[in-house]
């Protein structure tokens, strides 16, 4: 008979959002090879959504490495440090904006780098612009053989893996978050 581990995860008691109700902002944007078009643009998305409906009190960037083009081979130019918000722009301006609509922001991925490795992260930041939590991917995309003609992608050759599934407490409710291929692995 075979086993399965089974990783359990300890969390607070489940409380009670203070939102109800609420609607979910969605900004696709297409990315540039200029980190300051790429946030400026990101910026001007988040304040359309809310300018167009100000009962939005979500908002949500779906798209991975959204303030850099997805070639693993400019990760690193693009990286940002979360323990330095001040210095890392994308972040800074995702609080920003979060704290001036009062909305919680789940800031789709950028390249993070922290301790000499790099990671796609996924911030999270509180109504109040605070970084509430941060998730990085965690399963890497890696395909295709290396037989010639064919194809080969392999994320890990570049980013390190995360450890563990992030899970936040936000106004309207505990959820979990995911990058992409994450998703295929519940």
């Amino acid at each position: 008979m075979a086993t399965v581990a089974v990783q359990s995860f300890v969390s607070a008691p489940l409380r009670i959002p203070k939102i109800a109700q609420f609607k979910i902002g969605i900004c696709q944007l297409k990315v540039a090879t200029e980190k300051s078009a790429n946030i400026l643009n990101a910026r001007n998305l988040i304040q359309a959504a809310a300018e167009h409906d100000r009962r939005i009190y979500f908002r949500m960037y779906i798209k991975e490495m959204w303030n850099c083009p997805y070639s693993t081979n400019l990760f690193a130019k693009f990286a940002e440090d979360f323990s330095d918000i001040d210095s890392a722009p994308s972040l800074l301006m995702l609080s920003e904006v979060a704290s001036s609509l009062g909305v919680t922001i789940i800031g789709g991925s950028i390249p993070e780098k922290d301790a000499g490795q790099l990671y796609n992260s996924c911030p999270v930041f509180g109504p109040n612009g605070e970084l509430k939590a941060k998730h990085r991917k965690i399963h890497l995309f890696d395909m295709g053989k290396p037989f010639p003609g064919e194809v080969q992608f392999k994320e890990s050759d570049n980013i390190s893996a995360g450890e563990r599934p992030t899970v936040v407490d936000t106004d309207f409710g505990r959820i979990g978050i995911g990058i992409c291929h994450d998703i295929r692995f519940p």
